[in-house]
């Protein structure tokens, strides 16, 4: 009969209890690190929006947005454009790059300022008086290879330095 020994299966055990232990930890700071790619791009093509300081009408539509909107868009700590916290939703982690808060243009309708999401929107997708400027879809298509190869990396050596550990 044949004799089989294993050695330094317990060892290995131990490190996939580890690396089961860290997954989590190894994955959010992949997506993160990937998510900061794309918003880098983002952030970039809002930066290259033209300045139109005009307002558009349906006849004349504007080709850009306005400097105040320009600024509200790239914001400061806490406003403008950023990444949202990780969220686990059945199982799955998440993380959302978007816009929040508002920029300087007060109006009767939008007293604090216009919220940044709208104006995101509206220059993403046009409207009635101004044209579109996909800015965000282009970041995303540019940014997307770049950013699945972080996240790869990132997991890749995470788990590395896991099962080392």
């Amino acid at each position: 009969m044949a004799k089989l020994t294993i050695t330094g299966l317990d060892e290995y055990i131990e490190k996939l209890e580890r690396l089961g232990k860290n997954s989590e930890g190894i994955a959010k700071q992949a997506l993160y690190e990937g998510a900061g790619i794309v918003a880098d791009e983002i952030r970039k093509e809002v930066e290259n929006l033209p300045i139109d300081e005009k307002w558009g009408t349906p006849e004349h539509q504007a080709t850009g947005i306005r400097k105040k909107q320009k600024k509200g868009l790239l914001g400061n700590i806490g406003d403008g454009m950023g990444i949202s916290e990780m969220r686990k939703d059945n199982g799955v982690i998440n993380v959302r790059i978007g816009f929040r808060g508002y920029n300087e243009i007060k109006t009767k309708r939008y007293p604090k300022g216009q919220p940044n999401r709208m104006i995101a929107r509206a220059v993403e997708s046009g409207t009635s008086f101004s044209k579109k400027i996909p800015f965000s879809r282009k970041a995303v298509k540019w940014a997307e290879v770049p950013a699945r190869e972080k996240i790869r990396e990132v997991f890749e050596k995470g788990i590395e330095d896991s099962m080392k550990g």
